[in-house]
C-alpha cells in the first residue's frame, strides 16, 4: 500500500481542488481523506507531494505512435515513455500507421506492444475505411471486439459523404465515437498555412478557414442523421467553433479538441520559427493540418475552451525525422511533438490568468475520458485506477532535445523556458 501525503488535489471529476492524503492499494485509490487524518495506516511506501499538485493522470486521445510501419519516426515504446514524461498515463493513436489498424490483428498487435512495454494505458483508434483509401468501410466490429475505442481517418478526411454516414451508422452500433479530419481536400489544396497575409507575404499557397468550416458542418448534418457520436479532432476556425456550438445547443452529440499548438501560436509564428532540425532558417516544424490559423481564430480557440464549446484538449504528438521536416515547405510532414510539451504550455496559460487550472485539468482528464468510455480513468474517486501525475507549478526549465524521450525532434518549442513540470507519472500503482 501507497500513501502520498500533503498533495494539492485537483480533480475536477469531484470538484476538489485543496489538500488531500491518497492511499493506493491494487492498483486503485482505496481513500482520499483530509492530510494527516491517513497517518495510521500501515504502508509499505511513503511520498511526500509538499508543494506540489497532484492530478489524475492525464489522458491524450490523439496521439500518432507510428508503429507499426514507421518505427523510424516513433515506436508503441518511446511514445508511450514521451507521455509518461509529459504526465499522461493513458494514450489513444490514430491509425494511420502502415499497414493502417483496419483490422483487428492490428489493433491486438498495438496493443501488445503497449502491454510489453509497460509505460502508459494505450487504447487503439480504428480506422474508418480500409488503407485510410476513402473507398470502403474497414472492419469496423471486428476491431471493436479487439479493443479499439473510436474511428478516425486522421490525416485523411473522408471526403465521401455517403461512406461517412454508413461508418457512423455503424459506429452508433457500437457505441463508438467517430472522430472526424474536418478539412475539405478540394479546398485545402495541400496549402502548408493558412490562407491570409502571412501565406501571400511568403508566397505560400494558403488552406483557407472555408476548407474546415464546410466539412465541420457536413459531419453536423450526418450526426443529426445517424445520431452517432461525433468528434471534430483539432479544431482550429472561428467558423467550425460556431458550428460546433450551434449543435450543441440544439443538443446533437457532438463534442470537439483543440491542440495545445493552436492556442498557443499562430500564423505569425511562421515569420519567426526555427527549424529543430537545423542552425539554418527553417519553419516546417510549424507546418501542421490543420494549419496555424490568423489571431482572432486563436483566442476564439481558448474562449470555447473556456467556456465549455470545445471539450479537450488533444496533443495530436506528430513525430517525424529531420528528413521529413527538411524540405520544401509544401512537401514537408504535417505535425509537431506534443506529449511532453501539451502540460506545460497549458500551465502557461493558467499562469497567465488566460484560463483556469480546474478547467485546464478538466479538459485533459475528465473530457478525454467520457469521449472514450475509459471507466475507472480520469478521477482519483475510491476506486478508481491509480492513475496520477505530480506536478511541480513552480519548476522552470528550458526543452532541449536531449529531454525528449520521442525518437523524433520536431518541435517549434525547442530552447523555450517552461515553468511548471511533472514530477512522477504513476499507473496502476506504479511508479513508471
Amino acid at each position: 500500500m501507497i500513501r502520498i501525503e500533503n498533495g494539492a488535489l485537483v480533480d475536477p471529476s469531484q470538484g476538489i481542488e485543496g489538500e488531500f492524503d491518497l492511499l493506493i492499494e491494487s492498483g486503485r485509490i482505496k481513500a482520499l481523506d483530509r492530510p494527516g487524518s491517513l497517518k495510521q495506516v500501515s504502508v509499505s511506501e511513503t511520498f511526500d507531494a509538499k508543494g506540489r499538485v497532484i492530478f489524475p493522470g492525464l489522458i491524450d486521445v490523439h496521439v500518432h505512435l507510428r508503429e507499426p510501419g514507421f518505427e523510424h519516426k516513433e515506436t508503441v515504446a518511446s511514445g508511450t515513455r514521451a507521455a509518461i514524461l509529459g504526465g499522461f498515463t493513458s494514450v489513444a493513436p490514430m491509425a494511420n500507421t502502415s499497414p493502417v489498424n483496419d483490422h483487428p490483428l492490428i489493433t491486438k498487435a498495438i496493443l501488445e506492444k503497449a502491454s510489453a512495454a509497460g509505460q502508459a494505458r494505450v487504447f487503439p483508434i480504428g480506422a474508418v475505411t480500409k488503407g485510410q483509401k476513402g473507398q470502403e468501410l474497414a472492419e469496423i466490429g471486428l476491431m471493436a471486439k479487439a479493443g479499439i475505442r473510436a474511428i478516425s481517418d486522421d490525416g485523411m478526411p473522408v471526403m465521401n459523404s455517403a461512406l461517412m454516414r454508413r461508418a457512423m451508422e455503424y459506429a452508433r452500433m457500437f457505441d463508438l465515437p467517430v472522430i472526424s479530419h474536418a478539412e475539405d481536400l478540394n479546398l485545402s489544396s495541400g496549402g502548408p498555412m493558412t490562407e491570409g497575409a502571412v501565406s501571400s507575404l511568403l508566397g505560400v499557397s494558403g488552406n483557407p478557414n472555408a476548407s474546415e468550416e464546410i466539412m465541420v458542418a457536413r459531419e453536423v448534418s450526418l450526426c443529426r442523421l445517424t445520431g452517432a457520436r461525433v468528434h471534430i479532432a483539432h479544431l482550429s476556425t472561428r467558423e467550425g467553433l460556431e458550428i460546433v456550438k450551434r449543435a450543441k445547443e440544439s443538443g446533437l452529440p457532438i463534442t470537439a479538441e483543440v491542440t495545445p499548438h493552436h492556442l498557443l501560436l499562430n500564423e505569425n509564428s511562421w515569420l519567426s520559427g526555427r527549424h529543430s532540425c537545423a542552425h539554418h532558417q527553417f519553419r516546417a516544424d510549424y507546418k501542421m493540418a490543420p494549419p496555424l490559423r490568423s489571431e482572432r481564430d486563436q483566442e476564439a480557440l481558448l474562449q470555447a475552451l473556456n467556456s465549455g464549446v470545445i471539450d479537450l484538449v488533444a496533443s495530436d504528438h506528430a513525430p517525424h525525422g529531420c528528413v521529413d521536416k527538411e524540405t520544401e515547405i509544401e512537401l514537408a510532414a504535417n505535425g509537431i511533438l506534443g506529449l511532453q510539451t501539451t502540460l506545460p504550455i497549458l500551465l502557461g496559460l493558467v499562469q497567465a490568468k488566460k484560463m483556469k487550472l480546474s478547467r485546464m485539468v478538466e479538459s485533459l482528464t475528465v473530457s478525454p475520458a467520457k469521449l472514450l468510455g475509459l471507466q475507472g480513468l480520469g478521477s482519483l474517486k475510491v476506486g478508481a485506477h491509480a492513475d496520477l501525475v505530480v506536478v511541480d507549478l513552480n519548476e522552470t526549465w528550458i526543452l532541449t532535445p536531449d529531454q525528449l524521450a520521442s525518437k523524433s525532434a520536431n518541435s517549434p518549442f525547442a530552447g523555450r523556458k517552461f515553468q511548471g513540470r511533472v514530477v512522477r507519472t504513476m499507473v496502476g500503482g506504479e511508479w513508471k
